[in-house]
């Protein structure tokens, strides 16, 4: 029998008391009970010392992470107040701690521009962790406080000290009971803080790593300009214009209803032809998602640009508009935004949505972007040219793009689409085989000598072009290279940036089982092979990673005995037969190609999967491959040299030298 349910009626509501409104709902605060939670919770007692440091308490923060996964966050401020308060008729340290939504950020007297507003962080933390220690120095007291779980234990310690120095230090470890990892890398610190280094000027940050070996490998950050020397760092000596900085300081109100609130907008800026790279901070947290910031940025960029490229006559005849894409692609930004109310997605603080500072940003940024190009008329110039290359470029990608997945995502029958292509009966995909042959006269043996069931045959018709010395454009006008592709139907794998539109690739769609490379056992032959080889390894490299491309090695050597015909598929080969068959009559012959060999012999020698030899390309072949042919075919003019003079006695009797 199955057990009764519990009746749902008015006992059955219950709410979650004390820490337990963390522990067992951490995702509601951190965003969730995962290593990224638990990164959160270590970055809501950071935000409180950056909170004291910027409004002047302290010029330097100290992060310390620790073997066995505890955190301890140093600050020089005033020291957080734990004693007793008289208007709340409760301990400090209790509202701090203890008490969700109680902090001193809600009336913006004593943080005007605070990253922690809701009043949840030291507390949420504190409920979140094994244990957690806080040292207090104020008021020329010594407050210590000890927490475990969510509990204090021992009340609040206080004795007199003579130290000068004020400020608070936090210790804590995350507890695995409510995070399923507490194992924080040490390259979340470092981005972490050399981010509120970029954000918080003239406030230095310490990062303190403990080694296994013992001692502590210690990092500092610090940026006497903020976001002006980290743009620097970040473009380097790629800008294609000076660097701009800009700020203001507005008020604004996101609805008629709502209060009226203080914000700072500020922004430095240059723009390349080699970097493009933005980053949006609000109350110095990093916006991974973006938000109000970056819309405002792209309708403010997009519209002066857009608006100066038709002033100065720039766009041709019937030319679309730029993009706000064509704009990022050289834009090199830091924008640092501050409220004092901020309208956050959520409590992990990673996007804002407030209207004001979106309509004020846009208004701000749109005049400053007037004023700089009637000020800059050369930079105004390279900004609209670089623009408008980086439209063109990508309005032909995508041209290019479409063209392409058109010309080879086409389902009809392959053989009326590629001239002169064999397909076989079997559609099982585990089966089918594709011989790449070379020429018409090979096609006619392979045809002849294959098995129909499950081999089919596309011929190479004259010279394919070098896929590693043209560009992209000129790749897929070329009518033997797109057969192939067509073929192969799998479509191609374009790691470019500048092209990255062009990539359709899906194994899915790949309808072989093995490729085969099939060419004569010539220099001709294997010159064509090195170039269907490069093509594959430019434009489906994931089908040789897989190992799906293999080459069918064709004998050498023909060797006639009265009994019986041996192939030799090299010198060493040639040795070992004519020494196996010792003092019996032969006739020797050099391989013809393939267009002579009789069917049988194909089979033999090439075909039939039971007497075949195959080679199975594996990456590094292919990347061997192509740099061998990029250096004997390619640019590197010095370095053909220098190859040929140091190997080419060994090819002289290959030589057509009379």
């Amino acid at each position: 029998m199955s057990a009764k349910k519990k009746n749902y009626d008015n006992e059955s509501i219950s709410i979650l008391k004390g820490a337990d409104r963390v522990r067992k709902r951490p995702a509601v605060i951190f965003g969730s009970d995962d290593l990224e939670g638990c990164k959160h919770s270590v970055f809501e007692i950071v935000s409180n010392s950056i909170d004291e440091a910027r409004d002047g308490h302290g010029d330097k923060i100290i992060v310390t992470s620790y073997l066995d996964h505890s955190i301890e966050v140093e600050d020089f401020g005033r020291g957080c107040p734990v004693d007793f308060n008289n208007t709340e008729q409760r301990w400090n340290w209790e509202l701090v701690y203890c008490e969700l939504y109680a902090g001193g950020k809600y009336d913006n007297s004593d943080y005007e521009f605070s990253l922690g507003l809701n009043g949840l962080g030291a507390c949420a933390t504190q409920y979140a962790s094994e244990y957690m220690d806080v040292e207090v120095l104020r008021d020329g007291f010594k407050y210590n406080l000890h927490f475990e779980k969510g509990e204090n234990i021992g009340g609040l310690s206080k004795e007199p000290t003579k130290s000068k120095r004020t400020g608070t230090r936090t210790r804590w470890k995350p507890d695995s009971e409510v995070f399923t990892d507490i194992v924080i890398p040490p390259d979340y610190f470092r981005s972490v803080l050399k981010k509120q280094a970029v954000v918080n000027p003239k406030v230095t940050f310490i990062l303190r790593i403990e080694k296994e070996t013992g001692g502590f490998e210690e990092t500092e950050y610090y940026y006497e300009n903020g976001i002006t020397d980290y743009l620097k760092e970040i473009v380097g000596e790629e800008n294609l214009t000076s660097l701009q900085f800009c700020s203001c300081e507005r008020k604004g109100r996101d609805a008629e209803d709502r209060p009226e609130y203080k914000m700072k907008l500020s922004c430095a800026f240059t723009f390349s032809s080699k970097v493009s790279f933005q980053e949006y901070y609000h109350n110095s947290s990093f916006l991974e998602y973006d938000g109000t910031p970056q819309k405002a940025v792209r309708q403010a960029f997009r519209s002066s640009i857009d608006n100066y490229i038709k002033s100065a006559g720039k766009y041709q005849k019937n030319e679309k508009s730029v993009k706000d894409d064509d704009i990022a692609d050289s834009l090199v930004l830091i924008s640092s935004t501050f409220s004092t109310y901020t309208s956050y997605e959520n409590q992990t603080k990673k996007a804002i949505n407030n209207k004001s500072i979106y309509e004020n940003m846009v208004d701000f940024l749109k005049h400053r972007l007037e004023v700089y190009f009637i000020e800059n008329p050369d930079d105004a110039n390279k900004i609209a040219d670089q623009i408008l290359i980086n439209k063109r470029a990508r309005e032909s990608a995508d041209r290019i793009r479409q063209n392409t997945k058109n010309n080879l995502t086409k389902q009809i029958d392959l053989a009326n689409m590629v001239e002169k292509f064999v397909d076989c009966r079997t559609r099982d995909k585990s089966r089918r085989e594709v011989y790449i042959v070379e020429g018409d006269s090979a096609l006619g043996s392979c045809k002849t000598a294959r098995n129909a069931e499950f081999q089919a045959i596309i011929p190479i018709r004259g010279k394919i072009l070098n896929c590693l010395k043209a560009d992209y454009e000129k790749i897929f006008k070329n009518d033997i290279i797109t057969d192939l592709i067509k073929v192969l139907g799998c479509g191609v794998e374009v790691k470019s940036k500048a092209n990255k539109e062009l990539s359709s690739f899906s194994m899915e769609n790949f309808r072989w089982n093995k490729v085969i490379i099939c060419t004569d056992a010539d220099v001709d032959g294997f010159q064509i092979r090195t170039l269907v080889l490069t093509m594959l390894y430019r434009l489906t490299p994931t089908l040789i990673e897989e190992g799906c491309v293999y080459i069918a090695e064709s004998p050498l050597f023909e060797i006639t005995t009265k009994k019986m015909t041996y192939f030799a598929y090299d010198e060493k080969e040639k040795t070992e037969i004519l020494a196996k068959i010792g003092d019996e009559k032969y006739k020797l012959d050099r391989s013809k190609g393939l267009g002579e060999n009789d069917p049988e012999m194909m089979s033999l020698t090439t075909m039939n999967p039971e007497t075949r030899r195959l080679i199975k390309i594996t990456p590094a072949d292919a990347e061997a491959t192509s740099k061998m042919f990029d250096l004997l075919l390619g640019n590197d003019l010095e370095g053909r040299k220098d190859y040929i003079a140091e190997n080419g006695g060994a090819y002289l009797e290959l030589a057509d030298i009379s």
